[in-house]
C-alpha cells in the first residue's frame, strides 16, 4: 500500500498542507465528457450504467486518464439509498430522479428494504481501485440524510424540499426515524465502500442550505455527526469531507459539531471569510464557481486566483463549489488545472 505521503489529496485532507493543492472536481465523470456520453448512449439510461460494475468503473476512470486528477471520485448517485430502502428508482429523459413511492408521511413500513441492490457498487470500487494509480486517492460517497429523505418524501427533486420540511414540523418523531434508517444504511454503505478500496469518502447535504437554524442543527448537524462518529469509530484514519451546500453561516458549526475532517465549501461562500472562520486547521475543499468554469477566460481565472489566495496556510483542496456543468469546455478544464498546478 502507498504510504499517505505520496497521495497529495489524502494526506492534505488528513491535515497536511501541500505547496501544490491536490485537486478533483464534483462530477468530474460525467456529461461534459464526450467519452462518458458515448457509454451512457450504449447502455441507455443511468441507472443501467451506475450498476454495471465494468461501465461505472470506465466512468469513473475517464477523467483520471484525461486530465490526472489527483482524486477519482465513485460514479454512481446518493439516491442509490432509497433505492435499497424499497422505493423503486427511475431517471426519466429530461426529467429527473423519480421515487416511488413518494413517503409524504415519512414511514418506511410498505418498503422491502434491498440492502443487495448496493452490491454492483462495490464491485466497481474493487474494479477502480485496482486500476489507479499509486498517486491517485479513490474518493466514495453518500447523500446526507436530510438531502436523502427530501427526495424520498417527494419522491423527486424539487425547489424548497417544503415537502420534507413540512414533514419534519408537522411529525417530527415519523421523520427521524426515517432520518435513522437513512444514517443506519448509510454507515453500512461507506463502510463497504472503504472495505472494497476507497480511502476518504464525502458526505453531499445538496440541500443543506434550506433549513431553518434549528433544523439544520438537527437534521444536519445532528444526523452528520451520527454518521462521522460511526465511521471513525469503525474505520478509524479514514477522512470524511462533509459538504453542506447552502449553509452559509452555519458552516464554523457544522465544521466543529459534526466532526468532519474536512470542510466543502460551495460557491457562494466568500473564502476568505471561510479561512478565518473556520476551526484552525480544518482542511477545506472548493470552491470555485462551476459558471466561471464554463465561462473560461479572465472569469475563471480571476476565480481560481481567488480561491488560492484565501487560504495561505489552511490545507486546501481545489474543487468546484458544486458540480461541473454538461457544457464546460474540456479546455477550461485543462486551463484550470495548469493554473492550479503552476504551469
Amino acid at each position: 500500500m502507498t504510504e499517505p505521503y505520496a497521495k497529495p489529496l489524502l494526506a492534505t485532507l488528513k491535515g497536511e498542507r501541500q505547496d501544490v493543492p491536490p485537486i478533483w472536481l464534483m462530477r468530474q465523470a460525467g456529461r461534459y465528457l464526450p467519452e462518458y456520453r458515448a457509454l451512457r448512449a450504449e447502455k441507455g439510461g443511468f441507472l443501467a450504467l451506475a450498476t454495471d460494475p465494468m461501465a461505472a468503473a470506465e466512468v469513473t476512470l475517464q477523467p483520471i486518464r484525461r486530465f490526472g486528477f489527483d482524486g477519482a471520485i465513485l460514479f454512481s448517485d446518493i439516491l442509490m439509498i432509497p433505492w435499497a430502502l424499497g422505493q423503486e428508482l427511475s431517471f426519466g429523459a429530461g426529467e429527473g430522479p423519480r421515487l416511488q413511492p413518494a413517503l409524504v408521511d415519512g414511514l418506511l413500513a410498505p418498503l422491502r428494504c434491498e440492502p443487495e441492490r448496493l452490491a454492483p457498487v462495490y464491485e466497481t470500487v474493487r474494479r477502480v481501485a485496482a486500476a489507479l494509480s499509486p498517486a491517485t486517492t479513490f474518493l466514495g460517497f453518500a447523500g446526507s440524510p436530510w438531502t436523502v429523505a427530501t427526495y424520498m418524501v417527494a419522491g423527486q427533486g424539487s425547489k424548497d424540499q417544503s415537502a420534507a420540511r413540512q414533514l419534519a414540523y408537522r411529525d417530527p418523531e415519523a421523520f427521524a426515524g426515517l432520518i435513522a434508517a437513512i444514517a443506519d444504511l448509510t454507515v453500512e454503505y461507506l463502510l463497504a465502500q472503504i472495505d472494497a478500496g476507497v480511502e476518504a469518502v464525502q458526505l453531499f447535504d445538496s440541500w443543506a442550505g434550506s433549513l431553518a437554524p434549528e433544523e439544520f442543527r438537527t437534521w444536519v448537524i445532528g444526523a452528520n455527526r451520527l454518521i462521522v462518529e460511526r465511521i471513525h469509530h469503525h474505520r478509524p484514519g479514514v477522512p470524511i469531507i462533509g459538504f453542506p451546500k447552502g449553509a452559509g453561516a452555519k458552516l464554523p458549526a457544522y465544521a466543529r459539531e459534526t466532526g468532519v475532517d474536512a470542510v466543502g465549501l460551495d460557491e457562494t461562500v466568500d473564502p476568505v471569510w471561510a479561512n478565518a472562520a473556520l476551526p484552525v486547521g480544518v482542511p477545506v475543499q472548493g470552491n470555485l464557481d462551476p459558471l466561471a468554469l464554463e465561462a473560461g477566460g479572465e472569469a475563471l481565472d480571476r476565480g481560481i486566483d481567488r480561491v488560492l489566495a484565501a487560504f495561505p496556510d489552511r490545507p486546501l483542496v481545489f474543487n468546484l463549489g458544486h458540480g461541473i456543468g454538461q457544457h464546460t469546455p474540456i479546455a477550461h478544464v485543462e486551463r484550470l488545472l495548469a493554473r492550479v498546478r503552476g504551469r
